[in-house]
């Protein structure tokens, strides 16, 4: 039987597909056959790989990624992919088939891969279904004659340098883009994002396609001057009335099409009732300046109804609006790492280093510090090391992924400092990782 057929009679039951074998067994007969080879192409004229155009990484450094590939720390994989990239290096040919096969089962590791794997790796993908995804990320080539991915580089770029250009130039496609295509433009328009942007935003509001739509109005709520948060405002003041010592709440009664455009979504998630989410998303997309008053005051104001609904709103405001003040408020009132998203990496380090040394270990912490952007520097650092040596001392079976997230996110000039703060294992263990990478980043460099 094909894979499919079995895949579908996983899926049904045996009893609604009947099977002549054993489906595991089945299955495992076709799993090793797909792994033991494959049907040879039919006879052609034989291509050969093109000739490389940029150099590859040194030997110690190639040495190093194949003991990565091979388990050796595996989670700095993509710090080596993006710092080779950075340096405008490829890798090794004969390092290419384990890499692409890496990348077919995880695409986080991809974003480079179109870059790195050179013109023999694009090469190798045109005769391999399983590596076809490397076609589809960005090599260098510019907009008019690059891949998809390549086009939304080469906008990353020109946004980055010239956001109005960047804006022009896709106007002057958009009506061209596939909707995949234009889903990603839009996320791409966060960077420099201004009032400049809000007409061609505002009419994205009317694509056919959903996540254009969502995406559009996530960014029109990050304008405060907005037409979109205009029209959010006037439904939030309609929904909460600011009183001395209290805040009224009366939920939207219903959710119309106009409402839907602003990108209010009409089905709540499991579990929620429709006028409390339609609520959530109506404070959550209306500008936190309206409320004319500081966040700390809002949240000692007593809300009779609806007071986790509300709260939760701002959270979310705070997160799509970037919010500064905001975003500290309500971590304190619930420290979640999106919140990070709003502060600079300085105030990230600096408020994570506080909430590890008064949290206690757990999945909350391991949430927030994964928040904050890596290159850790001594403040959070020495937070962090000292709660590894607390918890040493009462639960060290709890300690791998904080030592793994220690060693892969404090800036590896710092090894020094992890290897002479405490003989323990579990130090030494970061210190050793941070001087992997430190290493690592010399090779490439």
């Amino acid at each position: 039987m094909s894979w499919d057929e079995l895949a579908s009679a996983a899926l049904l039951g045996t009893d609604r597909r009947p099977l002549r074998d054993d489906l595991l067994a089945a299955a495992a007969v076709e799993v090793l056959r797909r792994r033991a080879g494959w049907r040879p192409a039919e006879q052609g004229e034989q291509v050969c790989a093109p000739e490389e155009e940029q150099a590859a990484v040194g030997r110690r450094a190639a040495e190093r990624l194949v003991r990565i590939l091979g388990g050796e720390h595996d989670r700095v994989l993509p710090e080596w992919l993006s710092v080779a990239a950075g340096a405008g290096r490829r890798v090794p040919a004969h390092v290419l088939p384990e890499l692409l096969r890496k990348g077919r089962l995880d695409p986080s590791i991809r974003a480079h891969l179109g870059v790195l794997a050179g013109r023999r790796g694009r090469w190798l993908a045109e005769r391999n279904p399983a590596w076809a995804y490397l076609l589809e990320e960005p090599t260098g080539e510019t907009w008019e004659l690059g891949s998809a991915a390549d086009r939304r580089a080469y906008l990353r770029r020109l946004r980055a340098a010239e956001p109005g250009e960047a804006r022009r130039l896709l106007e002057s496609t958009w009506e061209r883009e596939t909707p995949d295509d234009r889903a990603a433009f839009a996320r791409v328009l966060g960077e420099g994002l201004s009032m400049d942007d809000e007409p061609f935003l505002e009419s994205a509001l009317d694509d056919r396609r959903r996540e254009v739509r969502q995406q559009a109005a996530n960014l029109l709520t990050r304008l405060p001057g907005s037409r979109l948060s205009q029209r959010m405002a006037e439904r939030a003041r309609a929904c909460l009335t600011i009183e001395a010592a209290t805040i009224v709440v009366e939920a939207p009664l219903s959710c119309d099409k106009t409402m839907e455009r602003d990108g209010i979504r009409s089905q709540p998630p499991r579990g929620l009732g429709e006028r409390a989410w339609w609520l959530q998303q109506v404070i959550a997309r209306a500008p936190l300046r309206m409320w004319g008053l500081p966040p700390g005051t809002m949240l000692r104001k007593k809300i009779s109804d609806w007071d986790n609904e509300v709260k939760a709103a701002w959270v979310r405001a705070a997160v799509l609006q970037r919010d500064p003040e905001w975003a500290r408020a309500m971590f304190a009132w619930d420290p979640i790492s999106d919140l990070l998203v709003a502060l600079g990496p300085d105030e990230q380090q600096e408020l994570a280093a506080g909430f590890t040394k008064e949290h206690d270990l757990d999945s909350q912490l391991i949430m927030v510090l994964g928040g904050v952007s890596p290159r850790w520097r001594e403040r959070l650092a020495t937070a962090v090391l000292r709660k590894i040596i607390q918890v040493a001392g009462t639960q060290p079976w709890n300690l791998d992924e904080l030592v793994r997230l220690a060693g892969e996110r404090i800036d590896p000039a710092l090894a020094g400092l992890a290897e002479g703060y405490s003989p323990v294992p579990p130090i030494q263990q970061v210190a050793a990782l941070l001087r992997f990478r430190a290493d690592m980043i010399e090779e490439l460099s």
